[in-house]
C-alpha cells in the first residue's frame, strides 16, 4: 500500500488541504482523507490535480510537427498539409511507429495527461500490403503504452474512401484502407487479446466511410467501447457533404445514427445552431484539439455557444504540434477571446475561474470519451494524478483555482513535475525512466524521415 500526502489537492468536492491518500496494489485509491497528518507518508512536491485524459491522438504525426511551416506556391490549408503528411506515412516502419508513439506518450504525460485515445488509422505496410499479423501496428501502439505507462484507449479506425459517396482512396491513403469484414476481424482479434488497455473503434470521417459500411460495423462490432469520428473539421468538407447528401456533416451523422454518450465527435468545428443544440442533447462529447485546429487553420469551435446549451467537450492533441494540457486549454479560451473581442469567455458565471471551468469540463468530457466510468481523485478511482511544482514561485503563491489559472495561462508544461498513472510513478521530477533510450531511438527516426 502506497501512502501519500499532499498539502493541497483538487478533489471532486473542490480544493482540500492536508490530503492523505492510500493506493492499493492494483493502482486504485483505497482511502482518502483531508485535514490529515503527513506522518509516515510520502510527501508530494506540490499541489495534486487529476491527470487529464487526452481524447484524440495520431501519435505518428508527432514526427511531422514543424515540417509543414514553409509556404507553398498555392494557398496553404489543411489539404496541402495532408498531402505532406502522406509523404511521412510512406516512410514509417513498425519500429518507427512504436518509437514515435513512446516518445509522444512520454511528452504528453509531461504535459499533464494520464491517458490517451489513439485514433489509429495507420494499419498496413508501406505500399498498402497487409502485414502477416493484421494487428502489427496496433500492437506497436499497445507496446508503446505499456513501455511508458500511459493509460491507453485504442481506437482502430475504419477508413475506406477518399470522399463522400464511396470514392476510391488515393495512393497516399493505401496504408489506411480496410473493407468492413477485414476491419471487424481486426477488432475481434484485438478484443480477444485485450490486456492493459481499453478498446473502442473509430470511423475516420463521413468522407472515408459510407453510412452503409458504418451500419455493418456498428451492428457486428465485438467491443462495447467508445465510438469516435472526425466531423465538420473544414468548410470544404461541409460543402462537399451538402452537395452529396443535402445535409451538413453533423446533421447527417445525428440523423443517421443513434449518437449517444458513447460517441465522441472530433472537431465538429463548423456547425449551425441547430446542430450545436442537437449534439449537446445527444450527450456525446465534442473532441476539441485547439492547437492542431489553429495550426491547420481549421477555424474556431463555437465553444461559448456550445457550453451555453449544455454541450460536453474534452481536449486532445491530435497532430501533436503541442503536447500539453495547458496549451490546449489556453488555445481554446484564446480562440474565443479573439473572435468575441472579450476576456474570460469560457468562465461562465461571474466570479468563476476560467482555468477551473475549462479543466473540470475537459476532465469529465475526456473521461467519458475514453470510456472511463469515473474521473478525479476519489476512492475507488485509479490513482491518476499530476503533481505541480510547488517550488515554482507562481504555483507556490497561488491558492485554490489560481493554481489552475497560473498553470494554464502563465506557466504551461514547465510546472508539471510528477505524474502517476494507475498507481505507478511515470514521471518524476520531469523525467521518465526510459527517456534516454527512447530519445536516442526517436532521434534516429527523425534523422531518416527528415532527410
Amino acid at each position: 500500500m502506497q501512502k501519500l500526502y499532499a498539502q493541497t489537492a483538487l478533489l471532486p468536492s473542490g480544493w482540500a488541504s492536508d490530503v492523505a491518500l492510500d493506493i492499493d496494489a492494483n493502482g486504485t485509491i483505497a482511502a482518502l482523507q483531508a485535514n490529515a497528518s503527513p506522518n509516515g507518508r510520502e510527501r508530494l512536491h506540490g499541489p495534486m490535480v487529476p491527470a487529464m485524459p487526452n481524447l484524440h491522438s495520431h501519435s505518428f504525426q508527432r514526427a511531422f510537427a514543424g515540417l509543414a511551416e514553409v509556404a507553398s506556391h498555392t494557398p496553404d490549408s489543411f489539404w496541402t498539409w495532408r498531402d505532406q503528411m502522406y509523404r511521412l506515412v510512406g516512410q514509417l516502419t513498425p519500429e518507427d511507429v512504436e518509437t514515435i508513439a513512446a516518445k509522444l506518450f512520454i511528452e504528453t504525460m509531461k504535459g499533464g495527461f494520464g491517458a490517451i485515445a489513439e485514433f489509429h488509422y495507420l494499419h498496413h505496410a508501406i505500399g498498402g500490403q497487409t502485414y502477416a499479423d493484421p494487428a502489427e501496428l496496433s500492437r506497436r501502439i499497445i507496446c508503446a503504452a505499456h513501455t511508458t505507462g500511459i493509460g491507453l484507449t485504442l481506437l482502430p479506425v475504419f477508413y475506406a474512401h477518399s470522399d463522400f459517396g464511396g470514392l476510391a482512396p488515393n495512393a497516399g491513403q493505401a496504408r489506411f484502407i480496410h473493407d468492413p469484414d477485414a476491419f471487424l476481424k481486426l477488432l475481434q482479434k484485438l478484443e480477444s487479446q485485450k490486456s492493459g488497455f481499453n478498446l473502442g473503434l473509430a470511423f475516420h470521417s463521413l468522407r472515408a466511410a459510407t453510412p452503409e459500411e458504418m451500419r455493418v460495423i456498428l451492428k457486428h462490432q465485438p467491443t462495447s467501447g467508445p465510438v469516435h469520428i472526425h466531423v465538420a473539421e473544414q468548410p470544404r468538407e461541409v460543402e462537399a457533404c451538402l452537395a452529396w447528401s443535402g445535409k451538413r456533416p453533423v446533421e447527417l451523422l445525428l440523423g443517421t445514427f443513434d449518437v449517444d454518450r458513447n460517441w465522441c465527435l472530433i472537431h465538429a468545428t463548423h456547425m449551425v445552431d441547430a446542430e450545436r443544440g442537437a449534439l449537446a442533447k445527444s450527450g456525446a462529447v465534442a473532441g476539441l484539439c485547439p492547437a492542431t485546429e489553429a495550426n491547420l487553420g481549421d477555424g474556431i469551435f463555437p465553444a461559448v455557444a456550445y457550453q451555453a446549451v449544455g454541450g460536453r467537450y474534452g481536449i486532445g492533441t491530435d497532430s501533436h504540434i503541442a503536447t500539453g494540457v495547458a496549451e490546449e486549454l489556453k488555445t481554446l479560451e484564446y480562440g474565443q477571446r479573439l473572435r468575441d473581442l472579450g476576456r474570460n469567455r469560457m468562465a461562465g458565471a461571474g466570479g468563476a475561474s476560467t482555468g477551473r471551468t475549462l479543466f473540470d469540463a475537459a476532465l469529465s468530457g475526456g473521461a467519458q470519451a475514453l470510456g472511463h466510468h469515473a474521473s478525479g481523485i476519489a476512492v475507488g478511482n485509479p490513482a491518476d494524478f499530476v503533481v505541480l511544482n510547488g517550488a515554482d514561485p507562481f504555483i507556490a503563491t497561488a491558492k485554490g483555482d489560481q493554481i489552475l489559472d497560473r498553470w494554464i495561462f502563465a506557466r504551461g508544461d514547465a510546472v508539471v513535475r510528477d505524474v502517476m498513472v494507475q498507481g505507478k510513478w511515470c514521471i518524476q521530477a520531469r523525467r521518465h525512466a526510459q527517456d534516454e533510450r527512447i530519445d536516442r531511438a526517436f532521434l534516429q527516426v527523425l534523422r531518416r524521415v527528415a532527410a
